[in-house]
């Protein structure tokens, strides 16, 4: 007998969750559909169940900045496929998000038939675009280094840069994590070697840039 297969959605407009459940459920009746409103509640659900076969992942929603979502569960779970399902259409989007370890990438303005074809190729082991999308284009020397740089991140390490992009300090990082003020400088440091950086700042700026990231909007320019 077949296993069944289980879709989590993440997203935090919960219309579009139930429409997007709704359509799985009528492409794939077998299918489990749990749904997530932020990156909290998608840790808690797959610690809880190790059965989800596929992530959806919106890009904009509570815990998440940027890319940053999708970095932390490709570090934290290397063996799940993400597929980031956004608003956005922008062939350097998508190819950032496939560079950063996404399965596909589909747009939230395809018809059922396609998000269906798109979840199916992806379960099976291929990986999703648009066929009207255009990737030829590449990323610029830096924005590729950057981009390999910020895949040695390990989750906890991925958990800090986020936070410091948030304007935390070392204390109240310390305090969210549930780890020393010492832990959470040893994690600045190696995230400063592996950027190549020398100083928080700094980090935070070029995790941003490639959209890793999101400043906040008293940021510096």
């Amino acid at each position: 007998m077949q296993a069944q297969t289980t879709i989590l959605i993440a997203d935090d407009h919960p219309l579009f969750r139930g429409a997007l459940g709704q359509a799985i459920g009528t492409l794939m009746p077998e299918a489990r559909v749990m749904e997530a409103s932020g990156m909290d509640e998608v840790g808690s659900l797959l610690a809880a169940s190790k059965e989800v076969d596929l992530i959806l992942l919106d890009l904009t929603m509570p815990g998440v900045q940027g890319f940053s979502g999708l970095i932390y569960l490709r570090a934290q779970h290397p063996e799940l496929p993400v597929v980031i399902v956004s608003a956005s259409e922008e062939p350097t989007v998508i190819r950032r998000a496939l560079e950063f370890g996404a399965s596909g990438f589909i747009p939230k303005s395809l018809d059922v038939d396609q998000i269906g074809a798109a979840i199916q190729a992806v379960l099976a082991g291929d990986t999703w675009i648009p066929p009207d999308i255009d990737l030829s284009g590449s990323e610029d020397a830096e924005s590729a280094d950057l981009i390999r740089r910020l895949a040695t991140l390990t989750p906890q390490q991925v958990r800090v840069l986020m936070m410091l992009s948030e304007g935390l300090l070392n204390k109240q990082i310390a305090y969210e994590l549930g780890v020393s003020e010492a832990t959470v400088k040893a994690h600045v440091s190696a995230i400063l070697d592996k950027l190549g950086v020398d100083s928080r700042t700094q980090a935070v700026i070029v995790a941003s840039r490639i959209g890793a990231t999101q400043r906040s909007p008293t940021g510096a320019d």
